[in-house]
């Protein structure tokens, strides 16, 4: 009996251990027909994928070229601008000085940055470091954004204005993304070590972890060897775009990375925070990070049944097939990216890519984990371009029936040269609005070389479009009173969905 016990012992032994080794026929046969048909359909110049399974890298791939209309191929040390995958490393860098008892999570924030001001000074007093790391100080997921992305405004300026912007919501009502309060809780870290938060990343996580060629500054990429061009759709038409200007919001988007680097981020995450051996990360930290601190909604996924949609720290936590998922999504000028961890499975899966206008990144990413989780394939990816090239025509018709109405000359309310003047709004600053080759013009004060042209409708609203295309396009309606311009309401897509109210002076 007890030999028959060992046999079947062994034979267990052996079975797990070659499920746990099995690679899906997805990776092994369909994994580069389906990014390279991705590519086309969702006209993504460069790809860069990893697979991290059991400690071991099972796929590192580039695909595609760094830059359109050049023959130079993304290669596994490519460097992508990864937007907000970096508030997990800035998140991770504030529980390890936790751990070291350096400071607590729970510190209100005032302890270390005595001039932090929030709009209710009652929040100001409260608010602690983990209310900046999980998003839970009553703001509107991206208000205020577009102040400070890709602004001139420096870090201090950014958090000045931040207190000054009125939360939509009341003090950690309900979850609200703020990439501000992440450069707020980077702004700490100085305050601890004495280092530069861009100092302490490298020295803390970045050299320990051996990502020899990562970036802590969107400043640096300009002049980096080898990385990718960020680009655009427009219209259905893809275009290069400059890197975004990132380093007044370091903490929350501005590393570069590669799928090298970012394979070792995985495999210590995965690995209870131990790389080549040695505890680069504590086990506490690596806890603290994954643990829920907000609850962003009750989710039901498409597919599996899915229970739980929260944020930790520099995580989103979700349930999917009875298996937890760790995860991030990053996007900056001209790139987007996810990075995703299945703890329970041992496995990471890192997607770069250098458009910012596709859903491939997280299309590709769930194609691989229900792969390894034996659920059946979906081609997500074609469903996402599909409801992708949709959207362009609807985009298009919307277009066409707003040049439709400007091609009827409808008249506006007041003269055009009476919208022409100097607008604030309370929070932003200045912008100027003018007449250039006849038609009216806006310029930021702290945006220097974008602009907005603007397009009568009719009556007091024009139709405005962004020099820079991720801004979108938008309607812009002017208020009058006794023959004057008072105010317009100024809104733009991608970085922010809440509007502002500029006065005219």
């Amino acid at each position: 009996m007890k030999k028959y016990l060992s046999f079947l012992t062994g034979c267990l032994f052996i079975i797990t251990n070659m499920y746990a080794q099995r690679t899906p026929a997805f990776i092994t046969d369909s994994l580069d027909i389906y990014v390279e048909r991705a590519l086309k359909e969702w006209q993504i110049p460069g790809i860069a994928v990893c697979v991290v399974k059991d400690g071991k890298v099972v796929v590192m791939k580039g695909y595609g070229v760094k830059e359109m209309g050049a023959t130079d191929r993304i290669d596994e040390n490519t460097l992508f601008m990864i937007g907000s995958n970096t508030k997990a490393f800035t998140a991770t860098a504030l529980a390890m000085l936790a751990v070291d008892k350096k400071l607590s999570l729970d510190d209100a924030v005032i302890k270390w940055l005595p001039d932090f001001k929030m709009y209710d000074p009652w929040v100001t007093k409260e608010a602690n470091i983990r209310d900046l790391l999980s998003h839970r100080l009553g703001f509107a997921t991206f208000q205020g954004d577009f102040m400070y992305w890709d602004s001139d405004l420096t870090p201090a300026e950014v958090r000045e204005k931040f207190g000054r912007v009125k939360p939509l919501y009341s003090y950690r009502s309900r979850w609200g993304y703020s990439n501000a309060a992440y450069l707020t809780a980077g702004e700490i870290i100085p305050k601890v070590t004495g280092k530069s938060w861009a100092a302490f990343l490298k020295d803390s996580l970045f050299i320990p972890l051996g990502m020899n060629n990562s970036l802590t500054l969107s400043k640096d990429i300009t002049t980096a060897p080898n990385k990718a061009m960020g680009h655009t759709v427009e219209l259905g038409i893809l275009k290069k775009t400059h890197y975004g200007r990132l380093d007044n919001l370091a903490p929350a988007t501005s590393l570069s990375s590669s799928i090298q680097d970012m394979s070792h981020w995985v495999m210590a995450q995965l690995n209870d925070g131990k790389y080549n051996g040695k505890q680069v990360i504590p086990t506490e930290a690596r806890i603290q990070t994954w643990s829920s601190n907000s609850i962003i909604s009750n989710v039901s996924a498409r597919f599996n049944k899915a229970h739980f949609l929260t944020y930790g720290l520099g995580w989103f936590l979700h349930d999917y097939n009875s298996r937890k998922i760790v995860w991030h999504t990053g996007g900056a000028n001209g790139f987007v990216s996810s990075v995703t961890l299945v703890p329970e499975e041992n496995l990471g899966i890192i997607v770069l890519t250098n458009t910012d206008a596709n859903n491939f990144y997280e299309n590709l990413r769930d194609e691989i984990v229900d792969a390894y989780l034996d659920q059946p394939y979906h081609n997500y990816s074609q469903e996402g371009s599909t409801t992708s090239i949709n959207d362009q025509k609807e985009e298009l018709l919307w277009l066409k029936e707003k040049r439709d109405t400007i091609a009827m000359k409808l008249p506006t309310t007041l003269p055009i040269d009476s919208y022409t003047g100097n607008y604030k709004d309370d929070v932003y600053g200045k912008m100027t609005i003018t007449l250039e080759n006849g038609k009216l013009t806006a310029r930021f004060e702290h945006h220097q070389g974008r602009y907005v042209t603007l397009e009568p409708l009719g009556g007091n609203r024009f139709l405005a479009l962004f020099s820079e295309p991720m801004y979108g396009m938008k309607v812009w309606p002017f208020t009058t009173s006794k023959g004057k311009v008072s105010s317009v309401t100024m809104s733009a897509d991608y970085v922010e969905y809440t509007s502002y109210e500029f006065y005219k002076k």
